[in-house]
C-alpha cells in the first residue's frame, strides 16, 4: 500500500488522489459480526492478538445506555473509556451495561490521569505517585463492575519523563502480571512521536492512543512513530479523528466526520478507532465505516478543504508557549474552546477551565498575542476570552 500522508496528499489534489487510496494488502479480515449480518472489517490490535473492528466507540460524551447498547448489539467491541469521564459517571453506565453480557464478547479500556502533572511541561511532580495511581484504578474497577480490564492507559502522557515515569509504570506492570489488566498503554494528545518512540524504546508497552487527523501539521513526524510502534507490535488506537467536528465557532462548517474516520483507516498501522458517539446518526454514520473505509471523490475532496481551513482543532505544536508572557497553559485552553464550540461540550470545557485555573479574563490589558503565535493562525487572545467567560456561569447552569 502506498504510504500516505499529509504532505502527498494535499499535493496529489482531488483530481489525482484516487492513487493515494488505491486498495492494496491491508491488515484487516472480513468477517460476519456475532450479532447479525453486516460485514466488519477487522485488523489485529498489535501484540495483542486482539481482533478488532476498525471503528470502536468512544464513550467520554455518551450518556445514554440504549446508545452504547446499540452499538454493542451491531456489531462494535471495543469500548473507550476514562475514570475522569463525566465525573465517574461514564464507567458506571459501562458497569451496569455490561453486568449483562458475556464477558469475552466486549473489551473494555480505561485511563488514570495521575495528579501532580504540569500541563505545560508534561513532567511529573510529587504529587504523581503510585498511591494516587492505584486509588482511581480501584475505583474505576469497582465502578466498571469487571474483575480485570483489558486496555489500562496511563492517561495524556506529553513527555518522555513521564513515559518513563517508574513508579507509575511499575504498578501497572504489577497490574498486568496479577491478571487485573490484560494489556497496559499511554494516551497521549500532545507531542505524540516522542512519547510514541519513547515507548517503543522501553519495549514492555501493549497499546498506544494517540491523536491522529487529517489537520494536523506534523503527519509526517507522527507517521514515522506510529509506523515504529507498529513495527514493534504495538497495538495503536486513534482518537480526535474527527479534528473538532466543526471548521468553525457558528457551526456552518461542519467537518465530513465519515470522511475523517475513513481518512484515518487509510493508514494501515491504525489498527481501531474510537470515535465519539453521542447520537444514533452519529452510530450509523460510524456503523458504515466499520463496514467500508473506501472514500469517494466527494470525500476526498471535502477532506481537503477542510485541512487547508484553520478549524477549531489545536494542534498543541505548542509554539505559543513561550510566546505567552503570563505562561497560560494556551492548548488546554484551546481544548476547552474546541469542547464548547466543536462538540458543544459546555460541562467538559467548564470542568476543564476549573482545574486550570487561569479565570475569567486571563488576557486581560494584554495585546502581545498575534496569529504569529499560531501555526494554524488562530486569535489566541480572541479564543481564551471568549471561552474563559464561562467560568462566570453558575456550575448548575451548565449541561
Amino acid at each position: 500500500m502506498k504510504k500516505f500522508n499529509r504532505r502527498s496528499f494535499l499535493l496529489t489534489g482531488a483530481a489525482g488522489a484516487a492513487t493515494v487510496f488505491t486498495a492494496g494488502k491491508a491488515p484487516y479480515r472480513m468477517l460476519n459480526t456475532r450479532r447479525n449480518d453486516r460485514s466488519v472489517l477487522y485488523r489485529t490490535l498489535g501484540k495483542t492478538g486482539i481482533k478488532i473492528p476498525v471503528v470502536s466507540m468512544g464513550v467520554m460524551r455518551a450518556d445514554n445506555p440504549s446508545l452504547v447498547k446499540a452499538a454493542y448489539q451491531n456489531g462494535i467491541e471495543h469500548f473507550d473509556t476514562a475514570n475522569g469521564y463525566q465525573g465517574g459517571r461514564n464507567e458506571l453506565m459501562l458497569g451496569e451495561i455490561f453486568a449483562n453480557y458475556p464477558r469475552e464478547s466486549f473489551t473494555v479500556a480505561t485511563k488514570v490521569h495521575t495528579a501532580g502533572v504540569d500541563r505545560r511541561t508534561g513532567l511529573p511532580g510529587t504529587e504523581t505517585t503510585a498511591k494516587d495511581f492505584m486509588a482511581k484504578f480501584e475505583e474505576s474497577m469497582e465502578r466498571l463492575r469487571l474483575e480485570y480490564v483489558d486496555i489500562l492507559y496511563l492517561h495524556a502522557v506529553s513527555s518522555v519523563e513521564m513515559a518513563n515515569h517508574k513508579e507509575i509504570t511499575g504498578v501497572m506492570k504489577k497490574l498486568k502480571e496479577e491478571g487485573r489488566v490484560r494489556f497496559i498503554g499511554i494516551s497521549t494528545h500532545s507531542n505524540e512521536p516522542e512519547v510514541i518512540d519513547a515507548m517503543v524504546e522501553a519495549g514492555f508497552w501493549d497499546v498506544v492512543l494517540t491523536r491522529y487527523n487529517f489537520s494536523l501539521n506534523y503527519l509526517d513526524k507522527l507517521e514515522a512513530s506510529i509506523s515504529r510502534a507498529a513495527k514493534a507490535g504495538i497495538g495503536v488506537v486513534a482518537m480526535k479523528t474527527m479534528a473538532g467536528g466543526y471548521l468553525d465557532k457558528e457551526k456552518k462548517k461542519p467537518v465530513n466526520t465519515k470522511a475523517a474516520l475513513k481518512w484515518s483507516l487509510q493508514n494501515e498501522n491504525i489498527h481501531t478507532t474510537i470515535p465519539g458517539m453521542t447520537s444514533f446518526d452519529m452510530l450509523d454514520e460510524d456503523l458504515d465505516v466499520m463496514s467500508d473505509i473506501s472514500m469517494s471523490e466527494e470525500e476526498k475532496k471535502d477532506i481537503l478543504i477542510s485541512a487547508n481551513e484553520p478549524g477549531l482543532f489545536c494542534t498543541t505544536c505548542e509554539n505559543c508557549l513561550d510566546k505567552c508572557s503570563r505562561s497560560l497553559p494556551v492548548p488546554d485552553l484551546m481544548r476547552a474552546y474546541m469542547y464548547a464550540y466543536g462538540y458543544s461540550e459546555q460541562e467538559k470545557a467548564y470542568d476543564l477551565l476549573a482545574e486550570l485555573e487561569t479565570g475569567s479574563d486571563p488576557c486581560a490589558d494584554c495585546n502581545e498575542c498575534t496569529i504569529d503565535n499560531c501555526t494554524k493562525a488562530f486569535d489566541i487572545r480572541s479564543k481564551i476570552t471568549d471561552i474563559s467567560r464561562l467560568v462566570n456561569v453558575p456550575r448548575e447552569f451548565i449541561s
